[in-house]
């Protein structure tokens, strides 16, 4: 079963069932998926379902902190509610050491060793991360993993290199 008929499926049972929380919340993506469909004008691949899924997650997110900003905690919680329910048809998100285990595989396969080359590992790492961590957090860990790389050589570099003293025979 593909995740888009998991959808329809489990959207049916919400409506059968007077879940409405769940029922509305499945619509809401359902039409999400829907909407993307109709933008590219041919159904989505199961991967384009995660991506839309993942941002209908992406802006659930968003709309906690707005929301809590604004001290109304009853609607943060709905909200969180929502958060679950769309997480069950999301691939487990990515542990700590398995996002940054990714996010060297991709340095190491791009040769990248500066910050500049942050795009080329993110065009990399991102179809790896989809809907399995924040995008936002997977690009500040490879600024970071790139950073501490650049940082290493320009200090290897400095040790490697030999001083004007001893280049001037003093």
């Amino acid at each position: 079963m593909t995740l888009r008929e998991r959808l329809q499926a489990e959207l049916a049972a919400a409506v059968k069932g007077g879940d409405v929380r769940r029922r509305d919340t499945l619509r809401m993506a359902w039409n999400a998926v829907y909407n993307a469909e109709k933008a590219a004008r041919r159904p989505l691949t199961e991967d384009e379902v995660v991506a839309a899924l993942a941002r209908e997650l992406k802006t659930r997110r968003e709309t906690v902190e707005a929301v809590r900003a604004g001290g109304r905690e009853d609607l943060a919680r709905e909200e969180e509610a929502r958060i679950a329910i769309l997480a069950e048809f999301l691939p487990q998100p990515l542990s700590e050491a398995e996002l940054d285990a990714l996010v060297e595989a991709a340095i190491a396969e791009t040769g990248a060793r500066t910050r500049r080359d942050l795009g080329r590992v993110m065009a990399v790492l991102a179809p790896r991360t989809r809907g399995r961590a924040d995008g936002r957090l997977v690009s500040e860990r490879v600024a970071r993993a790139l950073a501490a790389r650049e940082a290493a050589e320009a200090t290897a570099e400095a040790h490697s290199t030999p001083s004007e003293e001893t280049v001037g025979g003093r």
